[in-house]
């Protein structure tokens, strides 16, 4: 696979913009932020990571997925149960990612080898989702025992071990460790997500988007193509409920509920569905806005989602592209500096 850089590009400079951001974040972070703000960033690293696994599928796989949650939650689940029983985290972690990437990939042959349509194929992952919440929340007797590991029911699972040093289970990483490798696995994911549309299999994952009836004529099974993006999507979401479960140490069948599902769907919306930094920007936007929402007087007399439900309504209507595209689409008409050099010969800014 060869990869060629044109740095005169949008793409290319974009990209560079990101690596460098992610990167001073990464050594600045714990010398700037203290220990509250610090364990914020490590959770809003996991809701990006999510949001990411989501951008990937829908935008660029063309896949509508409800069951990113389910994903999620069977990834903090997968390592909550690992390191209790194991006693270290090194194993756990790469479960979060091996658990939900194969239940993903037979749930997907199924749903793409069974050709369902897209529609139902969004009304299934659903279904899905909400299996998992109601069952995980009715396991709260003693019998629903893995290993040493009890599993809760709605009361979820506590205590649990943050991750360690590999090898030396008595050696927990601190929060600014934690921090490091949260940062440091969104950066690998980001950019290995780049790469990976840059192959021969992105790009025909995207033509499959773009025109599944082409790309079957072209000689690609089209369902064996689907099937891996699904399944590359769920062990991303996977590592973030392991990053989340890292947090704060407990987990329950919340992760599992419709309204998470619903947000990780307009993280997507808000940020740029066909982009990847757009999804990152959509969750660390709306959850800022939420918790600034919790914080203000005007929530004692009226509801907080309302407020909330009502600026991401009127968001949407007036930015239907997403924050990404529009300030991409600004940068271009306002800033001539950013337009490359095709751009500035014809005197325009416009895709």
């Amino acid at each position: 696979m060869k990869i060629a850089l044109d740095l005169k590009s949008w793409n290319t400079r974009g990209l560079i913009f990101v690596g460098v951001v992610m990167l001073a974040l990464l050594f600045a972070g714990p010398e700037v932020f203290d220990l509250f703000v610090l364990l914020k960033v490590i959770l809003f690293v996991s809701t990006a990571m999510l949001a990411l696994s989501m951008g990937f599928i829908w935008g660029f796989g063309g896949i509508l997925c409800f069951g990113q949650s389910a994903f999620f939650g069977i990834g903090g689940y997968a390592y909550a149960i690992g390191v209790i029983n194991m006693g270290e985290s090194t194993v756990p972690i790469l479960l979060s990612v091996l658990v939900p990437a194969a239940f993903a990939m037979l749930l997907g042959y199924f749903m793409f080898y069974g050709r369902l349509s897209d529609i139902y194929l969004a009304v299934v992952t659903l279904a899905v989702t909400l299996i998992f919440y109601a069952f995980i929340r009715s396991t709260s007797g003693e019998e629903y025992v893995i290993g040493n590991a009890r599993l809760m029911g709605f009361n979820g699972i506590s205590s649990i071990p943050v991750f360690n040093w590999p090898g030396f289970p008595n050696s927990p990483l601190w929060p600014d460790d934690i921090f490091y490798v949260a940062t440091t696995l969104l950066i690998l994911v980001y950019f290995g997500l780049r790469i990976l549309l840059r192959s021969h299999f992105g790009r025909v994952v995207v033509a499959i988007k773009e025109n599944e009836t082409r790309a079957e004529y072209l000689g690609y099974d089209v369902r064996f193509y689907k099937m891996i993006a699904f399944s590359i999507g769920a062990g991303i979401a996977g590592l973030a409920g392991c990053l989340f479960v890292s947090f704060n140490n407990f987990i329950n069948p919340d992760v599992f509920a419709l309204g998470l599902a619903a947000q990780i769907i307009m993280w997507v919306l808000i940020g740029g569905v066909g982009t990847l930094v757009g999804p990152m920007l959509g969750s660390l936007a709306l959850q800022m806005l939420y918790n600034w929402l919790g914080t203000q007087t005007f929530a004692s007399f009226l509801n907080t989602y309302l407020v909330f439900g009502a600026i991401i309504l009127i968001f949407v209507l007036a930015v239907p592209q997403g924050l990404q595209p529009t300030a991409r689409l600004l940068a271009l008409r306002f800033l001539p500096f950013t337009r490359p050099p095709e751009e500035k010969a014809r005197g325009g800014g416009d895709d």
